[in-house]
């Protein structure tokens, strides 16, 4: 095993912190929408709904808040915590305000394109540690919760 994730629990011995992870993410991200979707109807009549004509950007300004600020808070958006997941970055810690900034960035970006959504979906579905392209990049691993406490 490297370094870089030797904090990290070990898929072999510890299966249970990644066992069923890419479904439950998939749920969360739903769930995340329809979050920043509602958020986004707050907002827009304080921009007396010309926000309606840049409803994209304000998606994503509230999306890059939303997710920054819930990862930054308890290492998971709130659709991660109804599926009893969390972020933990390579030290095997939780998120901090510095590693959902950049996590968040890496998933905007990622998001924007079709190709490398794809791939971090195999990745998710054949990886011992169920990580997507950005968690690969960044050494991070969303881990079940209930695993977690124990």
């Amino acid at each position: 095993m490297d370094n870089i994730t030797t904090a990290l629990p070990d898929p072999d011995l510890a299966p249970e912190f990644y066992a069923d992870t890419p479904a439950k993410r998939f749920f969360a991200w739903l769930v995340d929408g329809v979050m920043i979707f509602l958020v986004t109807l707050l907002v827009l009549p304080f921009t007396a709904f010309t926000g309606l004509f840049f409803y994209p950007l304000l998606w994503l300004v509230i999306s890059f808040a939303y997710r920054t600020i819930t990862l930054a808070s308890g290492s998971a958006t709130w659709g991660m915590r109804l599926m009893s997941l969390e972020m933990r970055t390579h030290r095997g810690e939780r998120f901090g305000l510095g590693e959902a900034f950049i996590h968040t960035l890496v998933y905007s970006v990622a998001i924007s394109t079709f190709l490398v959504q794809v791939i971090s979906v195999v990745l998710m579905l054949t990886t011992s540690r169920r990580q997507s392209l950005g968690d690969h990049l960044l050494g991070s691993v969303a881990i079940n919760r209930a695993a977690a406490r124990r």
